[in-house]
C-alpha cells in the first residue's frame, strides 16, 4: 500500500497508508489527517483539499486538468507551479512516498 505523507502547515508530518483507488483527498480524511476539509466531498467543487506537492513529486503526477485549475483559483495563496486539489490525484502505487503540504488554511 503506498505511503503517503501530509504535512500540515506547522509543520507535523503524518505518514499513513492510503489504499490504492481512493484519492489523496480520501487517505486524508479516512486518516484524520488535519488540515483537509473536503467540503464537497471529492466533487471537485471546491478548493479546501488544496495543497502544495512537493517540488520532487510535481513531474510524477498526472496532468491538472481545467476545472482543477479553475477551482484553484478559490484556493488560499495558490501557487502554480504546485497547488493541486487532493480529491483529484488518484492513489496508485507510483505514488508510493508522495509528499504534500498544506496551506496555512483552506478557503
Amino acid at each position: 500500500m503506498p505511503k503517503i505523507t501530509y504535512i500540515t502547515f506547522d509543520g507535523i508530518k503524518h505518514t499513513v497508508d492510503v489504499p490504492v483507488g481512493l484519492t489523496v483527498m480520501e487517505g486524508a480524511r479516512d486518516n484524520n489527517i488535519p488540515g483537509i476539509e473536503a467540503d464537497c466531498g471529492g466533487a471537485c467543487a471546491c478548493s479546501t483539499c488544496h495543497v502544495y506537492v512537493d517540488k520532487d513529486w510535481i513531474n510524477k503526477l498526472p496532468a491538472i486538468d481545467d476545472i482543477e485549475r479553475d477551482m484553484l483559483d478559490f484556493a488560499y495563496e495558490p501557487d502554480e507551479n504546485c497547488s493541486r486539489l487532493t480529491c483529484q490525484l488518484e492513489v496508485t502505487d507510483s505514488l508510493d512516498g508522495l509528499v504534500v503540504k498544506m496551506p496555512e488554511k483552506q478557503i
